[in-house]
């Protein structure tokens, strides 16, 4: 959704993407369609030149939700959708159905003109576009669907860390790196504080900066939306400015300073109103492991053969551009490293105590 690379397609998607557009009525005022460079591990991206508003065509690879294609276009549309309310995401123009030729379909969604997040000058409009977010109005409860929408998100996400930590025996690590990361998930709380901010709200839980670009007048725009759901977000903070998450992208690439951690955490805090520290810091530590068990989980699952019938979620290797495959397990390889764990512990350490002083 930024600059076009030269970047060419597998001939038959791009003849599926085509007709697909012809067959749902799509098409119409579509000059021209430019691949996307291979970026992600779950979609394909196609620019779509037209007469008026660009698009963008996201073509699934797998479901990192681990949804049927059905169900996947449907959740996807569904974030995509409720996002844009916030200001700060694109628009959903159009949903592609599975087919023969597509078989996980794909969306349409307004096309952003921008620039890859440069940090940490583009913080405060990050914080700004998640403040956004967080402030849509939280739908009643039957009105959530199909977005998950868990009655306790905070048991929810330990949950969900610990059926990802079942990969880490299987992933090639050193004993002293499994023993640091078990002693980090021992230390999880059970339960948050009944404070305002560990109530639930919109969130994308895909928040890395990678996924934002920053359009000319300044604006976030955040672009990559397949994970919404009703959660704490302070997940979201986290995924935002997290080592895990600055260093992954090679466009927005960063090691951020304690003192610029703390300003991004003040603005959303600021801008929302929502100040504990506490619960901050928890979903923090949280997310960072939720990142540490998945790439412990794609270590484990990366070498499999793609799966043919193109069901739920597929992190084989052969899914992608060899590139991208070195460049996610470099860093993989890096996150899972004594060495970075250690440093994050105390970039920990360093933001708690920024943030209790100004308390």
């Amino acid at each position: 959704m930024t600059s076009i690379p030269p970047v060419t397609l597998p001939d038959s998607l791009e003849e599926a993407l085509t007709r697909a557009l012809t067959e749902t009525g799509h098409d119409r005022g579509v000059a021209a369609l430019r691949p996307m460079a291979d970026t992600g591990l779950a979609h394909h991206h196609v620019w779509l030149v037209r007469d008026g508003e660009d698009w963008v065509a996201r073509l699934p690879k797998q479901s990192q939700m681990d949804l049927s294609p059905r169900e996947n276009l449907a959740y996807q549309a569904a974030c995509f959708a409720r996002a844009a309310e916030g200001g700060h995401a694109p628009a959903l123009h159009g949903v592609l159905p599975p087919s023969a030729a597509l078989p996980r379909g794909g969306l349409l969604v307004e096309a952003v003109r921008g620039r890859p997040a440069r940090l940490p000058e583009d913080l405060p409009a990050i914080a700004e576009a998640l403040a956004a977010l967080h402030a849509l109005p939280l739908p009643a409860p039957e009105a959530r669907a199909p977005l998950l929408a868990p009655a306790d998100p905070w048991r929810a996400m330990r949950d969900e860390v610990t059926t990802q930590a079942e990969h880490l025996d299987d992933a090639g690590l050193s004993p002293e790196v499994i023993a640091t990361l078990r002693e980090e998930l021992t230390a999880l709380p059970a339960r948050l504080g009944d404070d305002a901010t560990a109530e639930p709200r919109l969130i994308s839980f895909d928040a890395h900066p990678g996924n934002f670009l920053v359009r000319d007048d300044g604006r976030a725009m955040l672009v990559d939306l397949e994970k919404c759901r009703y959660g704490l977000p302070g997940f979201d903070l986290a995924h935002a400015s997290l080592y895990t998450s600055t260093t992954w992208d090679p466009a927005s690439h960063a090691v951020l300073a304690p003192p610029a951690l703390a300003d991004f955490h003040r603005r959303w805090m600021a801008r929302t109103g929502r100040h504990s520290v506490d619960t901050q810091l928890a979903c923090r530590r949280a997310m960072w492991l939720w990142s540490l068990t998945w790439c412990a989980k794609w270590r484990a699952r990366q070498s499999r053969a793609r799966d043919a019938q193109a069901r739920g979620e597929d992190w084989s290797a052969e899914l992608s551009d060899a590139a991208l495959i070195a460049h996610v397990r470099d860093r993989v390889d890096h996150y899972l490293s004594l060495a970075t764990l250690n440093h994050v512990r105390r970039e920990f350490d360093a933001l708690a105590h920024a943030l209790n002083k100004d308390a």
